[in-house]
């Protein structure tokens, strides 16, 4: 099918686009109908207003509370003053804030080459993206979170160090999976930012811990150790090394823990290369990917820790892959296995997620940014100088030869930032931080996890 050529073509085809993505989103998505945004602004409004503890508040009805940190309950604060229907406007156009941020700090200065018409297309194909469409229906905070980390990787690219740290030591101190990008500015050797990090995290939980002193001691002693709280490791959303584990019935922490250790060694040693080689994006982006693998719990929705590793892609010239990779996460295929996911076709589809994060932490291109910048020439903002009389050839921005009169050929080079160059089976067993609660209250003695 030849794709049209006039402006008018275009639009026309942008228009049916964007009519075929809303009525989809607005029906099958949106049956997960925020409930996770329910249970943080149950959460809030039963401990502002009520005089409820922050770990015992449930979704009425359902067994369902809040699984986070102490310090995202007092970001999430503000919610108690307002209601629910304003609570999900706001968090709407917080995640469409967050989520343009993300996409320009991916793209970098590439997306002007595309146009309004190449960049209406890639919003049409990222709102069929469902770890995307979920953290939106399910009202998450994963871009949220993913924009803050982001920020790190900006600064970084850009030079911009000084404050490099505090976007990851924010996310980690909300939620404990972006602490993995702590040990990103470890292994890339950076102390300084791996220290403002570490300090802001610690600074956030400890108002967190001033503010909600017996929620902060139960969480960190209990809630914290309870994976339980978050949901069933088999429950077929959970896309990650333990997931696949707990499908196969391996309950062996041992196991788990061999793979992890493999998992990490391999993010190390390529986390290393894309670092040596500038290469800020992709090792952000195999962090993510890692983070995704040796968590216990990764839902679907967590998995738009992905979206910087497809920028890699297509930033490298991988379209094609990139973009086969990006439609299989956008099928809900995994749901298939939903009730059944024993045999080898449970093994192989029910995982399929895990599958396309572990094929990406393994060959993810890295340090080609290294190789581009030792081959292509030089660009300087500097003028080149005036011409002299007996020699009024110009300086060519390539560098090519120049006639032999004594004109100085101009010196070139490249400055590189972090962008890119550039049926779901119904249910209504949610997912994400509000997977069933162990029946373990806050004011329980027993131990917990999470």
């Amino acid at each position: 099918m030849n794709l049209p050529r006039t402006d008018r073509g275009r639009l026309a085809l942008v228009v049916v686009l964007v009519v075929a993505v809303t009525v989809f989103t607005a029906t099958v998505p949106l049956l997960r109908d925020w409930f996770d945004l329910r249970v943080y602004y149950g959460t809030v409004d039963s401990w502002m207003h009520h005089g409820g503890r922050l770990y015992d508040y449930r979704v009425p009805g359902t067994t369902y509370g809040f699984t986070y940190p102490p310090f995202a309950a007092v970001v999430m604060l503000p919610m108690a003053l307002v209601d629910l229907h304003v609570a999900i406007a706001v968090a709407l156009l917080l995640n469409l804030a967050a989520l343009a941020f993300v996409l320009r700090v991916l793209a970098g200065r590439s997306w002007r080459r595309h146009g309004w018409y190449g960049c209406a297309l890639a919003v049409c194909a990222l709102a069929l993206f469902e770890p995307l469409r979920d953290t939106f229906s399910f009202g998450q905070v994963n871009i949220l979170l993913l924009a803050l980390v982001l920020l790190d990787c900006w600064l970084l690219s850009s030079g911009r160090e000084r404050w490099a740290g505090v976007g990851i030591g924010l996310a980690a101190a909300i939620k404990l999976t972006p602490a993995a990008f702590i040990g990103l500015l470890l292994v890339a050797r950076r102390w300084r930012a791996a220290a403002v990090a570490t300090a802001v995290a610690a600074a956030a939980t400890a108002v967190a811990a001033w503010v909600a002193p017996e929620a902060s001691r139960f969480y960190w002693t209990h809630a914290m150790w309870d994976t339980t709280r978050v949901g069933r490791l088999d429950y077929v959303s959970n896309q990650s090394l333990q997931g696949i584990l707990a499908r196969l019935d391996v309950d062996s922490r041992a196991v788990w823990a061999v793979l992890v250790l493999l998992v990490l060694g391999v993010w190390v040693a390529r986390t290393r290369r894309a670092v040596v080689a500038g290469d800020w994006t992709a090792a952000f982006a195999l962090t993510g990917l890692t983070a995704c693998l040796v968590s216990p719990i990764t839902w679907v929705h967590h998995l738009v820790w992905l979206l910087p590793s497809f920028a890699v892609l297509v930033r490298e010239g991988h379209r094609r892959v990139a973009g086969v990779l990006f439609a299989v996460l956008c099928t809900s295929v995994v749901w298939l296995w939903f009730d059944d996911a024993s045999g080898v076709d449970g093994f192989l589809g029910s995982n399929i997620y895990a599958w396309i994060t572990l094929g990406l932490l393994l060959r993810l291109p890295v340090g080609q940014l290294g190789v581009d910048r030792s081959t292509l020439p030089r660009v300087t903002s500097e003028t080149a100088p005036a011409p002299t009389p007996a020699a009024p050839a110009t300086a060519q921005a390539s560098a090519q030869p120049v006639s032999p009169s004594g004109a100085t050929a101009a010196t070139t080079g490249t400055v590189s930032g972090p962008g890119l160059g550039l049926a779901r089976k119904p249910s209504s067993d949610p997912t994400g931080s509000t997977r069933p609660a162990a029946p373990n209250p806050q004011s329980s003695s027993s131990p917990a996890s999470s």
